[in-house]
């Protein structure tokens, strides 16, 4: 029987102000976009991508791979490969080294530097997108100055005044990964072994269940309110733009007809549903038990743990 080699989640957070765009004057903006008419804040995947980075420096001492400019654009090292740094494992990479200028002369002649590129891709194997807010932004503006340290300089009179645009709101964002492709690099010849494959997944999901932000001073919890993903036999992002909240007087609500029609779709063999799991903090979204029947509900510690016994049934792996 063939496995379901396809990783998919969905998850939603609540945090606030946690990318900043270029500022304007003394206001420093959120990076927003505008959809369906209306300006919601985001976080790029650029920055999620960072701070997973961090997260499996600081919780598995996966180290940063190394960088260089000689090639006179910022990039990995020749040396830098999945086999030491999981970060381009899962991200990959784009290496371009430069050859000798060679004929010069005729080269001019027939228009060009004589320089040639000669390029190394491994495309990445872990994809994330954006972390778009479920609300929209409503201009809300923080007052701020420096005053504490003002105050210390005799007879000043003034300080600094600055002004933030704030947004405290859910984000969902999605994840994607070919597990097939983990671990193995066909540029390099690297094939590493199936117990360390499982791992590195498994430490990823571990990073996403405990992830966090730090920014001006304050350290944002961005760990899943509400996750909904699972192994698939297709590797389309089923759940992107998928999931949106309704909000009443009292309640917080799930779309769940949108999350509904979106697990009743048939894959090769099966529905989404059918290949789906869900994990969820208690108290947080009211109507969690509308959601198809089919799909396991279970809590966020639960869902990634059935994670990762799957990851090692999908490696051929035990503890």
């Amino acid at each position: 029987m063939k496995k379901n080699k396809y990783l998919h989640m969905a998850v939603i957070f609540k945090a606030s102000n946690l990318n900043y765009g270029e500022g304007v004057g003394n206001i420093l903006t959120l990076k927003k976009v505008t959809t369906e008419g209306k300006n919601f804040s985001y976080i790029s995947r650029q920055a999620l991508r960072y701070d997973i980075v961090r997260g499996l420096n600081e919780l598995y001492g996966y180290k940063p791979a190394a960088v260089n400019k000689e090639a006179g654009v910022i990039q990995f090292t020749e040396t830098a490969t999945i086999k030491e740094f999981p970060e381009i494992d899962f991200f990959g990479y784009m290496k371009t080294e430069k050859k000798e200028q060679s004929k010069v002369n005729d080269s001019k002649r027939q228009g060009n530097t004589g320089n040639k590129d000669k390029t190394k891709i491994r495309k990445a194997v872990v994809r994330l997108t954006d972390a778009v807010s479920l609300e929209p932004f409503c201009n809300e503006l923080e007052f701020g100055t420096n005053k504490g340290l003002a105050d210390r300089i005799p007879n000043n009179t003034g300080n600094d005044i600055f002004q933030a645009e704030i947004h405290r709101t859910y984000y969902c964002y999605t994840l994607t990964c070919n597990l097939e492709e983990i671990g193995i690099d066909s540029v390099y010849a690297i094939n590493l072994d199936n117990r360390e494959r499982a791992k590195r997944v498994k430490n990823l999901l571990n990073v996403i269940k405990l992830l966090n932000r730090d920014i001006r001073g304050k350290r944002e919890n961005l760990s899943p309110l509400f996750v909904i993903g699972g192994l698939y036999d297709v590797g389309n992002p089923f759940f992107y733009n998928r999931i949106k909240l309704l909000f009443t007087k009292d309640k917080i609500l799930l779309n769940e007809k949108l999350i509904n029609s979106t697990l009743s779709i048939k894959t090769i063999e099966k529905t989404v549903g059918e290949q789906s799991k869900l994990g969820f903090l208690d108290g947080e979204f009211s109507n969690i038990e509308g959601i198809n029947k089919e799909v396991e509900k279970l809590s966020i510690e639960n869902f990634f743990g059935e994670l990762e016994k799957q990851i090692d049934e999908f490696y051929e792996v035990s503890e």
